[in-house]
């Protein structure tokens, strides 16, 4: 059972399956090539993760640019 593509841009909110250790579900996309970067919309945190890993751990597009 496969997840359709779904269409991540710069400036998007995204909510992660789990939580960062300062509390927040909630990221901004900062960066979309091979590796996703994003920022943590609560304690500013940068993170980079593989499209793969990003994608298992997406939970919802919460809002676009």
């Amino acid at each position: 059972m496969s997840k359709e593509p779904i269409e991540i841009d710069c400036g998007d909110i995204v909510e992660m399956r789990k939580a960062h250790p300062c509390g927040s579900f909630e990221w901004k996309v900062v960066r979309v090539g091979a590796d996703i970067g994003m920022v943590c919309v609560k304690c500013g945190r940068r993170v980079d993760l593989d499209r793969d890993v990003f994608m298992n751990r997406l939970r919802r597009l919460k809002s676009e640019r």
